[in-house]
């Protein structure tokens, strides 16, 4: 297949609008008319990642963490940055990542290391805020099933675990062509008044001129009255970081060794034990230090994340411990993210873990 086939399901998969606005998600390297037949997952791209994509023939390489994360107005090999790059594009190897917008989704990078914990009633920690869109739109009653249909397989409707949600109001439309018009019904120059209903859905912003493309093309008038609302309700599903109940209580320490077996983590780090048992957890993959304080409020007697600051250690006000089992560890895991969204598209496509270890912290 192509490789925009391929780029276009992840970007609507994983949706580049999810992203934080440091980041650089998206297609790095790459034609997108270039033929593909298979990728390499991982974490980071490194000399040794390019290296085993060439020697496994693969084409492209799919990585969390994205190789071009400022502006690049050189490329001479000056930097690490570009001399991957350069590589890339003379082993003609694309490369796509997918970053902070797979930390935020519902099955991302901080749900996935909490089922790897077994906990159970996960939620998400921070939602995501300012990402809702309401549409409301009148259509004739004999076309509300087609428009309807349009709508959400554009993706519209969708909250939470239920989709194809809206709300529908029955009602009386009216309007009156002028001289230019072409009237779906009723006739220009003459007020004509239609049975309509008000049809409501929501969206998520990144879709709104997918929703409203399809919206346009099979509603019948000429002239097409919709309105768009900014809704600040949370997206419950989608967010930084989880909470999740432990199967059943541990005492601090055998819950640090288990978090240490589980991400094989070397060198964890963590604040002074409370005495509490561990009933409840808060998780982020990656860099969460922001998110101590969500942590302590949702009433998790532990966070695990990375990255954390000296000081931050201090934020606990003794509520629940704070357990840094570094940056690698806690997203490791992102790679059975992605491998798992495409196969499930694209059974036949040819997909490989990465068996590299890009680490670059060491410990004795």
């Amino acid at each position: 297949m192509k490789l925009t086939d391929l780029t276009s399901f992840l970007d609507s998969a994983i949706p580049l609008s999810f992203q934080e606005g440091y980041d650089n998600s998206g297609l790095q390297v790459g034609l997108p008319d270039k033929e593909v037949k298979s990728a390499l997952i991982c974490l980071d791209i490194t000399d040794e990642v390019l290296d085993e994509a060439g020697y496994n023939g693969c084409d492209v390489i799919i990585s969390h963490h994205p190789l071009i994360f400022t502006g690049i107005t050189k490329l001479s090999g000056r930097t690490v940055t570009e001399r991957l790059l350069l590589k890339a594009i003379k082993q003609d190897v694309a490369i796509y990542s997918a970053h902070t917008n797979l930390d935020v989704l519902g099955n991302g990078v901080s749900r996935k290391i909490a089922e790897k914990l077994k906990l159970n009633n996960i939620r998400t920690l921070s939602p995501l805020k300012n990402r809702l869109l309401k549409l409301v739109t009148y259509i004739p009653e004999n076309h509300l099933d087609k428009v309807r249909e349009a709508i959400f397989n554009a993706g519209a409707g969708i909250a939470a675990n239920y989709d194809r949600c809206s709300f529908i109001t029955q009602g009386t439309g009216s309007f009156r062509g002028g001289e230019n018009s072409n009237p779906y019904v009723g006739e220009k120059g003459k007020i004509h008044f239609e049975k309509e209903v008000r049809f409501e859905t929501i969206m998520f912003s990144h879709l709104k001129d997918k929703v409203i493309k399809a919206l346009l093309e099979t509603h019948p008038y000429e002239e097409v009255a919709y309105d768009i609302y900014q809704l600040e309700n949370d997206n419950i599903e989608i967010g930084l970081g989880c909470t999740g109940d432990m199967p059943e209580p541990l005492e601090e320490k055998d819950f640090l060794r288990s978090v240490e077996s589980v991400f094989t983590a070397k060198g964890i780090r963590y604040s002074k034990l409370t005495g509490n048992k561990i009933t409840k957890v808060a998780l982020c993959g990656g860099s969460g230090g922001a998110l101590i304080k969500d942590a302590i409020a949702s009433g998790a007697n532990a966070f695990i994340t990375a990255d954390v600051r000296y000081h931050s250690f201090f934020e606990t006000g003794n509520k629940m411990i704070i357990i840094d089992i570094g940056h690698y560890e806690s997203e490791k895991f992102s790679s059975e993210i992605l491998y798992n969204l495409i196969i499930k598209k694209f059974p036949t496509f040819a997909l490989r873990f990465s068996e590299i270890n890009t680490n670059p912290v060491n410990y004795l």
